[in-house]
């Protein structure tokens, strides 16, 4: 594939000009060879204001080009100037320069006026400026007698300068008698117009010698004023002079000197206005007089004054603006400040503009029958006047050439011909100025030849560009093919660059780039070409550089520098000492890769450089040679290093600056390195951040800046101890504005509302603004249309809302950056949505399986994206359970919420109630909120087992009977089917008896036991049976009454003196029983009355559940053992009732609850979980001495 190099083109806006005709005016920028007809080009003219030394001969100069070579006339103040009638005047050979001689005779005077040249030939004429010749002028000052001042110490003074008008004006300045300038300050300055201003006289300004002097360069003579005399006294010396010399002395008032507050010497006046033309030097001046001296300080009203291009001079009293553009007009504000007070004078500035070339008319070949256009685009203020001219002659008098139509401030030319050349002449003025330029259309046909010399051997360097040159020219302007090679392979964009003028750039030369390179122009008539040969050599390296140096006084230091270069190329090594030349010293001696130095003193310190160089590249190093007195007797004291200093900034470009700086005393310990930190004075003042770090042995540091950043920067040096105090800081450096390199980040697009769209971003900071106005260009469209990008420009925010959107639609979105420079890359687009709105179909289909008497399991249909309106959360279950006859009258029922993630179509519902009715419905939930629930969905669950009976008591205890009264399970979870009571007794060693069974009928709440020991404790196990099977159990133990002829005869031995003698050695036998006992527990033995506890067994087993099962709960290990002696039961007769089974704690979180795919639940369950009441009676008898005596014996 051959690739065809064509003029790179600017892009235009629509309807400016053809393509193809900007296309044939690229050949513009060809030179056309100067053996081919063309028509007159002016190479070289006078300046338009031509200022001559009418001690000299006066030379126009006008010098042109053209095939066949043009002929000169000259026109003088408008009309016909005839050289030939003026002996006085010749024209230099071949050129049109004129030869004015009044160095023999004449004057210059007589040759004031306005010339222009004209050069032609057959195919046109071209013009030069209108050059102004006006000889210099350095006129005497007029006689004046000037008398002497006298003024009171700390008045004000001027001393006019009053200097003659000269051409061109002249330079002021103040000498003395003995050509000394006078010392100038804040209190004296020289002003704009040459005065000399006192803000206030002291004693020391007395002399007799003040003299304004007047030099005119043109001429270099310097014209001089009349000496002035000074004289500065005391209130006291005044009154006597007065006295003395009233008649014949300038008396300038006799106020005290006593402190005052400033005014203004010039300008006059609270304000005053000031006409600069764009592209001088604007100068604003305010001199102020005061005691003490005031100060003067300078504002712009509306903006801030440019910080590249502001220069105060003459100690802030002169404001300079160079380059001054429209951009600068305004009103500036000089402020004069002392101790006393302040004033102010506004100046307001209005810069005018003479005409300046937006697009200045370029040459134009054209083959015949092409088209092309000539354009003449100026500015100015006021809006120049364009007009256009042919071979000199204004062109609405000129012949009509069919082939040419003006349009303004351009002519269209369509299907040219031989007769079309022509220069053409575009003017542009105001009253300010005018600006003239030539441009030929000439009409040839000529086949490409290209104008590099052939052959050419280009060497370069590894690494860096290389630029292949192939002037060419031809009409139809040719096409441009490169190849590499004997076989002519064609060569790509993508690794070359190509550029309009034929030149072929190698980005990265390689080593595989050497070879030939061939270059071919080509267009309709005829083709060209080139060959160049590429040589790439080995960039020069110095592999061992010069390191950093501390030596003592008279000792010997050697730098190495070992150079490695490519070895077809020759390098010379240099070695400079603080960038200038090694003394011319014995003591230094240079080697092949080192430099010695003997003997060294105290200034041979400095910074050593090896310079290698050979005919294409360079390289240098440097080191610091530190020079110390030798080892004192001390011990040396080890610290960390001395701060470095003498910061300086060099090569400052806007990318990049070379900061340097002179090392602190290392204190012993070598500096292993330097921390460079910058400061943003603009965006951050205050907060140093880390820009760099180099080697202990490097004095300077490149650093790449960023734009738009006030840098100051400063410097620590660190030593194997640790780190110094920070450098002073550099003076500050700030890099011009450019357009940001980046983009807000965290872009997102969420509605806050149905109808609109909320993008928000997280904007630049001022340090990545790199520039002034910075602002955010938001875009948007929706994702699934085919509409264009709507953007909008807003300020340095981080939110924009779009208005009016469809609900929920997908849009791309994207955010970039850009301030008054330009614009950010091209930002990344993100999808957003707009606003939800709450879902507006409900769930359909929805069904309810009945899992167990507690679990319960849901379906239902998806609802259709469309009708979502937004992200889909999930699925949320409204469930509760029917009110009996009793609960209607209450005004909130209880209800009970699970909500299921994404797009699940089912789910579980723990935790119910068995034997119970329930109600549900279901709603589908987005971003917004729930929509329509789906109709109520009843269900039922079956019967389950019951709860324990809420409590059990025992009553009316007799010889031979217990009433037992109980109330039913709270939860009955069906239909009692019975009640089930078991009773056993328990004897006097805490063994159980028999267990007895007994059915009692569901609608009892009382039942007697009859025929029962008398004085027997017994133990009851009561439970309620449903269908399903038996409930959890509630215990309770109760004693029968004792018989009174028993007790009395209890109670008669009790009262024995032996009695109680025995009983109280039984209870020391106790005591050592328990004491042995809890010796041996601590073994880890049992004692023998826990062995016959653990020997006796629950005699009851609980059967296993049949909807779960899951075992049946057991009553704690003290419901199944006899009291033991001394056992106290709860003082309410009440027991624990049994927990439900379904513990919600496995199943969710309320309203969050969730539930894995296969109905699991996850999280907490959200009903609140009804804790029932464990009511339950035991005896809270305790046997009396006699029922324990009788256990004994």
């Amino acid at each position: 594939m051959q690739l065809k190099i064509m003029p790179k083109k600017k892009r235009l806006s629509a309807g400016r000009v053809p393509l193809i005709l900007f296309l044939c005016q690229t050949i513009s920028a060809l030179e056309v060879p100067l053996d081919l007809v063309q028509p007159p080009t002016i190479t070289h003219q006078s300046p338009k204001d031509y200022i001559i030394d009418p001690r000299e001969n006066i030379v126009i100069q006008c010098e042109a080009k053209g095939k066949p070579p043009p002929s000169f006339s000259w026109t003088r103040n408008g009309t016909h100037f005839d050289i030939d009638k003026d002996p006085l005047v010749t024209m230099k050979p071949d050129s049109g320069t004129l030869i004015i001689n009044i160095m023999s005779e004449g004057k210059a005077e007589t040759y004031e006026g306005v010339y222009q040249c004209t050069a032609r030939n057959e195919r046109g004429a071209a013009i030069s400026n209108n050059i102004v010749i006006r000889p210099s002028r350095s006129p005497l000052w007029t006689k004046e007698k000037l008398e002497p001042i006298t003024l009171q110490n700390g008045q004000p003074l001027v001393l006019p300068c009053r200097p003659p008008i000269g051409l061109p004006p002249a330079i002021i300045f103040w000498m003395d008698n003995s050509f000394q300038r006078l010392p100038q300050s804040e209190r004296v300055s020289q002003g704009l117009n040459g005065d000399l201003y006192f803000s206030n006289v002291l004693p020391e300004d007395t002399r007799e010698d003040y003299i304004c002097y007047a030099r005119f360069n043109h001429t270099q003579t310097i014209q001089q004023k009349q000496p002035i005399s000074l004289k500065v006294i005391s209130v006291d010396e005044l009154n006597d002079t007065i006295a003395a010399n009233l008649s014949d002395t300038e008396f300038y008032g006799a106020k005290s000197s006593r402190e005052r507050p400033p005014t203004f010497l010039t300008p006059e006046g609270n304000a005053s206005h000031k006409e600069e033309l764009r592209g001088n030097v604007l100068s604003l001046e305010c001199i102020a007089e005061g005691l003490p001296t005031p100060l003067i300080y300078w504002i712009k009203e509306d903006g801030t004054l440019p910080t590249n291009r502001t220069v105060y001079r003459n100690f802030q009293k002169t404001l300079q603006i160079i380059q001054v553009s429209e951009a600068d007009s305004g009103n500036y504000q000089c402020i004069a400040k002392n101790a006393l007070g302040a004033i102010h004078h506004t100046i307001s500035v209005t810069v005018k503009a003479a005409p300046y070339w937006i697009m200045a008319p370029q040459n134009l070949v054209l083959s015949p029958g092409e088209d092309g256009t000539l354009i003449c685009r100026a500015n100015g203020n006021p809006k120049p006047r364009i007009s256009w001219l042919t071979n000199g002659v204004p062109i609405e008098i000129a012949p009509d050439d069919p082939s040419r139509r003006i349009d303004g401030d351009t002519i269209i030319f369509s299907n040219v011909q031989e007769r079309s050349s022509a220069v053409y002449q575009c003017n542009a003025s105001n009253e300010y100025g005018y600006l003239l330029a030539n441009a030929f259309v000439n009409v040839l046909a000529e086949p490409p030849r290209i104008l590099t010399s052939a052959n050419t051997l280009y060497q370069v360097i590894a690494n860096r560009p290389a630029f292949l040159d192939c002037a060419f020219f031809g009409s139809p302007l040719p096409t441009i093919e490169w190849f590499k090679g004997a076989k002519g392979s064609a060569l790509h964009e993508d690794i070359y660059v190509f550029h309009e003028n034929g030149t072929l750039e190698i980005p990265v030369a390689q080593k595989d780039n050497t070879g030939t390179y061939t270059c071919v122009a080509r267009n309709k008539l005829g083709t060209a070409k080139n060959e160049v040969h590429v040589e790439v050599k080995d960039p020069t390296r110095i592999i061992e550089q010069p390191e950093y140096a501390v030596v003592q006084r008279g000792s010997t230091v050697s730098f190495e520098c070992r150079v490695k270069h490519d070895h077809t190329l020759i390098a010379t090594v240099t070695w400079l000492k603080d960038n200038g030349e090694l003394p011319n010293d014995e003591r230094f001696t240079v080697a092949k890769d080192h430099l010695v130095v003997t003997d060294v003193r105290d200034d041979d310190g400095g910074t050593y450089t090896c310079v290698a160089n050979t005919t294409l590249d360079d390289v240098s190093a440097s080191a610091v040679l530190s020079v110390v007195a030798p080892t004192p007797t001390p011990a040396p004291i080890y610290d960390v290093p001395n701060p470095p200093f003498d910061l300086e900034l060099t090569s400052q470009l806007d990318t990049s600056v070379q900061l340097s700086w002179t090392p602190g005393d290392d204190n012993n310990s070598p500096i292993t390195k330097f921390i460079i930190e910058y400061e943003d004075a603009m965006h951050e003042a205050g907060l140093w951040h880390h820009q760099a770090e180099v080697s202990g042995t490097q004095t300077t540091a490149q650093l790449k800046l960023s734009p738009y950043v006030n840098y100051s920067f400063r410097v620590m040096a660190e030593n194997s101890i640790g780190r110094s105090l920070p450098s002073e800081a550099s003076e500050q450096y700030q890099t011009k504005a450019a357009e940001p390199d980046k983009n807000p980040t965290a872009v997102e697009g969420l509605g806050s509302e149905p109808d609109n769209l909320v993008i928000t971003w997280k904007p630049l900071n001022g340090f990545e603004s790199n520039g002034p106005g910075l602002q955010y260009k938001v875009s948007w469209r929706q994702k699934d249309g085919d509409d264009e990008w709507t953007s909008v420009v807003v300020a340095n925010v981080s939110k924009y809302i779009v208005s009016g959107t469809p609900t929920f639609v997908p849009y791309l979105i994207k955010v970039q950056a850009l301030n008054v420079v330009g614009f950010a890359p091209e930002p990344a687009v993100v999808m957003g949505h707009s606003g939800e709105d709450l879902p507006m179909v409900a769930p359909g289909n929805v069904r309810v399986n009945v899992v167990n008497s507690t679990l319960a399991e849901v379906h239902w249909d998806p609802v259709p994206l469309k009708s979502i309106r937004g992200h889909l959360q999930g699925y949320r279950i409204y469930y509760w359970k029917a009110q009996s006859s009793s609960q209607r009258n209450r005004r909130h029922i209880e209800k009970k919420i699970l909500t299921f993630q994404g797009s699940k179509t089912h789910g579980m519902l723990p935790g119910l109630e068995p034997f119970s009715h329930y109600t549900l419905n279901v709603r589908v939930v987005n971003g917004k909120g729930e929509g329509p629930a789906s109709p109520d969905r009843a269900f039922s669950t079956p019967e389950g087992v019951p709860s324990a009976p809420s409590s059990l008591k025992i009553v009316n205890p007799t010889l031979d009977s217990l009433t037992l009264e109980w109330d039913p399970p709270s939860h009955p979870n069906g239909l009692l089917t019975e009640y089930t009571l078991k009773y056993q007794p328990i004897n006097s060693t805490h063994e159980l008896g028999p267990l007895i069974d007994l059915k009692i009928p569901a609608n009892k709440t009382r039942w007697t036991l009859k025929n029962l020991n008398f004085s027997t404790r017994y133990k009851f196990y009561f439970y309620a049976q449903t269908s399903v099977g038996p409930g959890s159990q509630i215990t309770e133990e109760a004693v029968t009454t004792v018989d009174e002829a028993m007790a009395s005869r209890q109670v008669d031995i009790a009262t024995q003196g032996w009695f109680i003698g025995l009983m109280c050695a039984v209870a020391l036998l106790i005591l050592i029983l328990l004491i042995v006992c809890f010796i041996r527990r601590n073994k880890g033995g049992k004692y023998p009355v826990k062995e016959k506890e653990d020997a006796h067994a629950d005699p009851e087993i609980q059967p296993m559940k049949e909807d779960d099962g899951t075992f049946g709960e057991y009553s704690d290990a003290e419901d199944h053992k006899p009291l033991k002696k001394g056992s106290r039961t709860p003082s309410d007769r009440t027991v624990k009732k049994e927990d439900s089974d379904d513990s919600l704690v496995d199943y969710g979180e309320g309203v969050n609850g969730q539930f894995n795919e296969d109905g699991s639940f996850i999280g907490q369950y959200s009903g609140k979980k009804e804790k029932e009441p464990a009511e339950g009676n035991e005896s809270s008898e305790a046997p009396s001495p006699v029922n324990a005596m009788n256990s004994f014996v």
